[in-house]
């Protein structure tokens, strides 16, 4: 943290503070505040002068007395057991700012300190930070890097406060979040255009119309109703029916009860009228025309004031769908063709529930937007990282991933990694595994092609052999060239590579001398080989060929 040497709440500290997204001004743009909406914090840090940035830092951020503060901070202290000093830091990357009510002098502790209120007291007792301050609070665990915070509510007396410690690691997964927040409102103050219509106002009815007086006796004797008539029409057709501002709409509802009060005043003045005389046609007539006039007047703003609100309303929501789906747009555009962002959760309409103005309308929805913004960036960025885990960790392994999608849109960068290895490990080992079944089946065939194309060995007298595990296993007679035995059907029989052994004893031979024979073994007892004990004739005359042609090559070579 670079700590500056301003004194909180001097003009130069005011001045700096507009410089630097500030941690008291996090709950706004993360739309928690009570105090300020998110387009209310917009407007004025893309338009506001200095003077107007100072006024709402001290009238809306910092309504508390210093006094309160400078009562509480010896309490403070022993519960820190350390002095806490007052200090405005900047974090390293010279972007957000943070006014500590009180730091110590290695940073590992900070004091954020608010005044009393009842509510924020209920939270604290409930042991959780008002979510209207979470924000400022996170901010300044990111900028000071401390380790701890003593939250308090307070009234500037021991027994006046309640007060909470927050831990860094319970605030660490949302310093991201801020960082991302922050970065999408700078960019909204860069793309800042004013809204046509920002001031809300109560609107206005028509102005009231003079007292229709009429006094009857057989005949009209006394009446005012030509003036009454020309003045009623002249408000009435003046009446606004294009509704387009807070303003238009306001005025429009208190007519729709102007022209009620009307109608009612009229129907009086009617019925007062009838009372005296049951016949003035002309009188009732006119009064006739203009209640029809003014119920007419109603009824039309009445409707326009609910479609028109309607659609109002409808464009908002609409104009936001239309943000949301550019913005998803053009973060697949960065991802590259096979990869799509999955569903980005966001409620437009849900947030615009409860909300009668078009301006508290604009400002939820904006809100709404900028928090789908940044979770979209959030999740497009660990996507980017995935996609790049996967260039470079399975660079010719890329047929192992054909489920890239699901992979770089549902795991961690840590879990990506992990997998990554594991496929590509087990890849390598089937494909060793492959090749060595290949090489062995190679092997064994031509092996097989050299004994067949062998010489056959001179005629033996052919014994009889009994094993343990191939009893009774006599040998078969030579074939009429003399060669080898012809092979048999497969008995079921098995007998063991020692039992091989014992039978030409004081000779040896191994599973791989076997092989080199033209014979594999078909099965396996633990570690001992298997071989069809039908096959011992065929083997043993395979071993006395193979002695009688070395000897021959031997005698040759002599």
């Amino acid at each position: 943290m670079q700590t500056l040497d301003l004194q909180q709440g001097s003009d130069e500290w005011n001045a700096t503070r507009a410089r630097y997204n500030t941690a008291s001004e996090a709950p706004a743009m993360m739309g928690a505040s009570k105090k300020t909406t998110r387009n209310e914090l917009l407007r004025m840090k893309a338009t506001g002068s200095e003077k107007e940035f100072s006024d709402w830092v001290r009238e809306v951020l910092f309504e508390r007395g210093h006094e309160i503060e400078a009562a509480a901070r010896p309490f403070a202290e022993s519960l820190v057991g350390e002095e806490l000093y007052p200090a405005t830091g900047v974090s390293d990357d010279g972007k957000r700012l943070s006014s500590f009510d009180g730091i110590t002098m290695a940073g590992i502790v900070i004091w954020e300190c608010k005044q009393w209120n009842e509510a924020k007291a209920d939270d604290v007792r409930a042991g959780q930070i008002p979510e209207e301050d979470y924000w400022q609070v996170v901010q300044q665990f990111d900028v000071s890097s401390a380790a701890r915070c003593l939250y308090m509510v307070t009234d500037g007396t021991e027994a006046g406060s309640v007060y909470l410690w927050i831990e860094r690691a319970s605030v660490e997964a949302d310093i991201e979040r801020l960082h991302a927040g922050w970065a999408q409102f700078n960019k909204d103050v860069a793309s800042y255009q004013p809204p046509q219509q920002e001031v809300i106002v109560a609107g206005t009815a028509p102005e009231t119309l003079p007292a229709l007086r009429v006094e009857i006796s057989g005949r009209v004797v006394a009446s005012n109703l030509d003036s009454f008539r020309s003045h009623a029409v002249a408000v009435i057709e003046a009446i606004n029916t294009e509704l387009e501002t807070d303003e238009d709409f306001a005025s429009a509802e208190k007519t729709v009860k102007w022209c009620s009060d009307v109608e009612d005043r009229l129907a009086a003045t009617k019925d007062a009228a009838q009372s005296q005389a049951a016949d003035i046609d002309t009188v009732f007539r006119t009064m006739d025309e203009i209640s029809a006039m003014v119920r007419e007047k109603r009824l039309l703003l009445n409707r326009l004031v609910t479609e028109q609100k309607k659609q109002r309303r409808d464009n908002i929501l609409l104009k936001a769908r239309e943000a949301s789906d550019n913005h998803i747009a053009e973060i697949n555009s960065t991802l590259g063709p096979r990869i799509r962002m999955p569903a980005v959760p966001v409620d437009f309409a849900g947030v615009m529930k409860g909300k009668r103005t078009l301006s508290s309308l604009q400002n939820a929805v904006d809100t709404e937007l900028a928090r789908f913004k940044i979770e979209a960036d959030r999740i497009a960025n660990g996507i980017r990282k995935n996609l790049e885990l996967l260039r470079a960790d399975a660079k010719g392994y890329e047929t192992l991933f054909a489920d890239a999608q699901a992979l770089v849109t549902s795991k961690t960068p840590e879990d990506l990694a992990n997998l990554i290895r594991v496929r590509i490990t087990e890849h390598r080992a089937a494909e060793e595994e492959k090749r060595r079944a290949e090489e062995q089946a190679k092997a064994a065939a031509e092996d097989r092609a050299k004994a067949a194309a062998a010489p056959p060995p001179a005629p033996m007298p052919t014994q009889a052999v009994e094993t343990a595990s191939a009893p009774a296993a006599a040998a078969q007679p030579a074939n009429e060239t003399g060669g080898a035995p012809a092979p048999v059907a497969d008995s079921g029989q098995r007998m063991k590579l020692g039992d091989i052994n014992a039978l030409i004893a004081p000779l040896s031979i191994s599973a791989d001398g076997l092989a080199q024979l033209g014979f594999t073994h078909v099965g396996q007892e633990k570690a001992a080989k298997l071989y069809r004990a039908s096959d011992w004739p065929r083997i043993a005359a395979r071993l006395v060929q193979h002695i009688q042609q070395a000897g021959s090559e031997m005698a040759r070579a002599a």
